[in-house]
């Protein structure tokens, strides 16, 4: 069922032993506008039909947050125009070229193209998927676009991100949401999670300059701003103590410089702050 966050904006949660992220409904006057498509068909008629409980205005835009699977595959099954930044749209197209055959997917997995749980979903969650052929975007804009849904404002801004590098983020504010997809999080290369340690901060700017109340992420649902304070200075704090390759010396520096040792989520950050100045060396 979908979670009401207010009189206009409701969430669907995220599922992540199904592979789903967090999806997102903003509604106007006139028309409504969703945040991500969904990891499969299968994903968006799920929030289909929980949209069609309620008594909102027509779907008019969906909003794809970036080119993870996860989000934008259960694009083909909205019957509106789908939004991307430039980035995000160049991804898109790898994505329509690929072949969805078991064969095919296999391939994709073996070659770390694809994840193994992707290739599942694709297989268990996407009907006539030998023939299927991944929509193309109908709008597409550089680094920022506003939309009215009729007395409801969504401001869409490309930002920095420690994720990947075509996030997307959709700001009401009139309710003081942010939505972030997953732009706030890690990532994965070579097998290594980590932050982008250079990103952190521009990132952080590009989020904190708008007055928002309310944050939900693709994969958290939603977090209040005392939350996501504490987020930030958990990241933050971890960056500055780690300065090389050594997770030894990166620990022994935060118990420094803050004078205790750190909390779990601390000591997760900076295994991920460590293994970001791993890969800048390979």
């Amino acid at each position: 069922m979908l979670n009401k966050l207010s009189d206009t904006i409701y969430y669907l949660s995220n599922q992540e032993d199904r592979g789903r992220p967090t999806l997102g409904l903003v509604c106007g006057d006139r028309y409504s506008l969703l945040i991500d498509s969904g990891n499969s068909p299968q994903h968006a008629q799920d929030f289909l039909l929980e949209i069609e409980k309620l008594n909102v205005p027509p779907v008019k835009y969906v909003v794809i947050t970036h080119a993870h699977w996860d989000h934008f595959l259960g694009m083909n099954e909205f019957d509106a125009t789908v939004i991307v930044n430039s980035q995000t749209n160049e991804k898109i197209k790898e994505w329509q070229s690929l072949s969805l055959d078991d064969r095919s997917l296999q391939k994709y997995v073996t070659t770390n193209q694809m994840s193994p749980m992707c290739m599942k979903i694709i297989q268990n969650d996407m009907p006539n998927r030998d023939s299927f052929k991944l929509r193309s975007p109908d709008v597409v804009f550089k680094n920022a676009l506003t939309i009215d849904l009729g007395n409801k404002v969504c401001k869409l801004e490309r930002i920095k991100s420690t994720h990947t590098d075509d996030s997307t983020i959709i700001y009401i504010p009139d309710e003081k949401v942010l939505f972030l997809g997953d732009c706030a999080y890690g990532t994965t290369t070579n097998a290594l999670f980590h932050y982008k340690q250079s990103l952190l901060l521009p990132m952080m700017k590009d989020i904190q300059k708008y007055d928002a109340e309310m944050f939900l992420l693709g994969h958290e649902s939603i977090c209040d701003l005392n939350e996501m304070n504490i987020y930030w200075e958990e990241l933050t704090t971890a960056s500055q103590a780690v300065k090389s390759t050594s997770l030894e010396n990166a620990i022994e520096s935060f118990k420094v410089e803050n004078k205790r040792d750190p909390n779990d989520n601390e000591l997760f950050f900076i295994k991920a702050f460590v293994n970001d100045y791993i890969i800048q060396s390979q």
